[in-house]
């Protein structure tokens, strides 16, 4: 019986290394594909702000994100432009980016950088992961603190649920909240903890890499600054199903 049992503590011991090395190199892949989206002010120190993450799809020159990442307004007697941070730490280059399209339903945009292409990712299709199903995220999480050095979480999916938009009061209720709560919209809620800085990362399928839902928000227990020290665990995600939507709704060609 000891025998027995010893052998399947090998079996099992051998399966999650293997599956262990397995992960470790969906990851490799997957880094050179994950950007970082902001603003870059020549004349201004520093120069690069980051507000949040994205990653390249298509044919290396269009980035996803979510739409609350793109700055509002630019200053252009700064000569401030949106930009695209590609790389890790201080190698990191600047990319011009223009917007194609965004989706304030889904909270999505797509963008198109200059200069050679990008390693792309693959989009999973636009079928529904079941609850359960295992996944990682790659992004920068507090990137404007901890700089453009692109972090790896995972967990799993915890649930199918329609999309919530909190408020603390009946009196911040808008007209389009109102008609978004009418008529909802499936999004993935999540056995994994994000922070500020992982809005637009790539939530990707732990075994094949493939992209199945962008990371949009956390649920916040009492203040922003308590994400940090006291993360709820709860974060959203828009399925890529929607991605696709936009892309065909739009005729982009990737």
């Amino acid at each position: 019986m000891k025998t027995l049992y010893g052998l399947l503590l090998i079996l099992v011991t051998l399966v999650s290394t293997h599956s262990q090395a397995e992960f470790v190199d969906v990851v490799a892949k997957v880094k050179p594909s994950v950007v970082g989206i902001g603003i870059h002010t020549p004349t201004s120190q520093p120069q690069n702000i980051l507000r949040g993450t994205g990653f390249v799809i298509g044919d290396g020159h269009y980035v996803v994100t979510n739409a609350h990442v793109l700055p509002l307004e630019l200053d252009e007697s700064l000569l401030q432009k949106m930009a695209v941070f590609i790389g890790s730490g201080k190698q990191a280059k600047v990319r011009q980016a223009q917007i194609v399209v965004t989706s304030d339903l889904y909270d999505l945009a797509i963008l198109k950088i200059s200069g050679s292409p990008l390693p792309a990712m693959t989009l999973a299709n636009g079928n529904f992961k079941p609850d359960g199903s295992y996944i990682a995220f790659t992004g920068f999480p507090i990137g404007t603190i901890l700089g453009l050095y692109p972090v790896t979480h995972r967990g799993m999916i915890a649930s199918v649920t329609p999309t919530v938009i909190p408020v603390q009061s009946a009196g911040q209720m808008t007209l389009k909240m109102l008609k978004r709560m009418r008529n909802p919209y499936l999004v993935y809620q999540l056995d994994a903890t994000a922070y500020p800085g992982n809005s637009g990362s790539a939530m990707y399928d732990m075994k094949s890499g493939k992209v199945v839902g962008i990371i949009n928000k956390v649920f916040v227990q009492e203040t922003k600054e308590a994400v940090i020290s006291k993360p709820s665990g709860i974060t959203y995600a828009i399925p890529v199903k929607y991605l696709h939507q936009i892309i065909r709704e739009n005729n982009i060609k990737l």
